[in-house]
């Protein structure tokens, strides 16, 4: 009688859990991100945002919470509970690559994550400003090998995509630039704008305006190919550097041990908004590609990206 009464109360206790996830989200979900507004990783939190807010009836809630290279955010969303309403949107950077650069291991993204599916991905561009009177990629690293230390580098954040293939050509090169670092894409760019920074690697969605007005030069990409709307600008790989043939992905994630119908119920309605070619459309105005994954090949990306990236990181001894 007693084992009865104990299966009962226990297939009670999961209907109970089971009722609960089959009605989420019954209030407002967070989407924390780790950078100011206005940049790359926050323009894609706010489409986002939009469409799940359609798909759940509930709002979606943009929160930003920059600083650490993005460690403030990933501590809060590590730190939340697991139960859907708590959610990261963010880049390479926060999510796999920020605790080992500043050797702070207060979370390993195997452990302390649910990844729930990409976002966007995005091409970096290599830009300078026009005063620096540089043509070329060629030219600016002429510039650092004859000059080391004496050219300025905006990053948006220590552990990003943007300062992770600065470091990596600046091996290559067998020189150094000084690198500075801001709080997210919007100020490093108001710096390059202002002069007081020379150059930067920047997400094509922040650089396509300055670009096209001509108030930066792009001189180079990290995509694979050259793209469409910068079709006289070569790839970084044409001029030799393979290894920086990158691409800084946005996404999804929750604190570790999310229910997996939740983040069923999340990464299918990734892809319902990600598919609908008006979302698509606004993305690709911005420079960025809407592309979706399911749960395992968002996971198998991930470990590809933290092996390729994590190893750099360690055999160049990068810290901050």
């Amino acid at each position: 009688m007693r084992l009865l009464k104990t299966a009962t109360l226990l297939l009670f206790l999961l209907s109970l859990a089971s009722g609960v996830q089959a009605s989420w989200p019954e209030k407002p979900v967070h989407l924390i991100v780790p950078y100011p507004p206005g940049g790359n990783v926050d323009f894609a939190a706010r489409i986002v945002a939009e469409g799940l807010e359609a798909e759940f009836g509930q709002p979606f809630v943009v929160e930003n919470r920059p600083g650490a290279g993005g460690m403030i955010a990933a501590n809060h969303v590590v730190n939340s509970d697991n139960d859907g309403y708590t959610l990261f949107v963010a880049p390479n950077g926060p999510v796999l690559f920020s605790p080992l650069l500043f050797r702070q291991e207060n979370y390993f993204w195997r452990d302390d994550f649910t990844p729930i599916g990409p976002i966007s991905f995005v091409p970096l561009v290599l830009q300078v400003h026009p005063e620096l009177g540089l043509t070329s990629a060629e030219e600016l690293f002429e510039r650092a090998k004859a000059q080391p230390g004496e050219l300025t580098m905006a990053s948006p954040g220590a552990g990003t995509q943007n300062h992770l293939i600065s470091e990596m050509l600046q091996r290559e090169l067998e020189t150094e630039w000084l690198t500075v670092h801001y709080k997210g894409n919007a100020p490093a760019t108001t710096d390059l704008l202002g002069g007081r920074v020379d150059f930067n690697f920047d997400q094509y969605t922040v650089a396509k305006q300055y670009i096209t007005s001509g108030k930066l030069h792009a001189l180079a990409v990290s995509s694979p190919e050259r793209l469409p709307s910068l079709p006289d600008v070569p790839t970084l790989e044409e001029l030799g550097y393979s290894e920086a043939v990158t691409e800084t992905f946005t996404g999804l994630f929750g604190p570790a041990g999310m229910p997996e119908e939740i983040v069923g119920k999340l990464n299918a309605a990734l892809e319902t908004i990600l598919s609908d070619p008006e979302v698509a459309t606004r993305f690709d105005n911005a420079g960025a590609d809407a592309r979706s994954m399911d749960v395992d090949e968002f996971k198998a990306f991930l470990d590809e990206q933290y092996d390729r990236w994590a190893s750099l990181i360690r055999s160049a001894d990068i810290q901050l």
